[in-house]
């Protein structure tokens, strides 16, 4: 069993497949327990990264330890995060849109702010191709967070 160390350590390496195996162990891990959460601020500084496989990353792990978010560390961050809603990236904008219900749900009191970010986004910017999947993502977190 590899420690969460180790998947941090291959979460921030050059290789995409060996990132992603990380990232869905490190994922796995945050909902079973708060083992990752020390990690925060390293996901934090992922979503102002050039690579936007790292920005996923970070904004994925980062949604996954919101519910352990007990220093608010992710609070401070939202303006930050929430613009990845429009990133220049339609994959990147589409990751943070369908993490936002988990951070809703595990901090209601975000909630408005993060429905608000989802209502004015400008879809407008993504490729035709990538603005209707990433409009239908909107509509699912918005249904998502409905009850918050």
């Amino acid at each position: 069993m590899e420690t969460i160390g180790n998947m941090m350590e291959a979460l921030c390496c050059g290789e995409n497949k060996t990132a992603c195996k990380a990232i869905r162990a490190l994922q796995e891990e945050s909902l079973r327990s708060a083992a990752v959460y020390p990690y925060m601020d390293l996901f934090l500084g992922m979503l102002g990264d050039a690579n936007s496989y790292v920005r996923n990353r970070g904004l994925v792990l980062a949604a996954a330890n919101a519910r352990w978010d007990s220093e608010n560390k992710l609070d401070g961050a939202m303006e930050a995060y929430l613009a990845h809603i429009e990133d220049e990236k339609p994959i990147t904008a589409r990751q943070c849109v369908q993490a936002l219900p988990a951070i809703a749900a595990a901090k209601p009191y975000l909630a408005p702010r993060i429905r608000q970010a989802l209502l004015n986004a400008n879809t407008a910017r993504c490729p035709e191709s990538m603005a209707p999947l990433l409009e239908k993502d909107i509509a699912a977190a918005l249904k998502a967070m409905s009850g918050l």
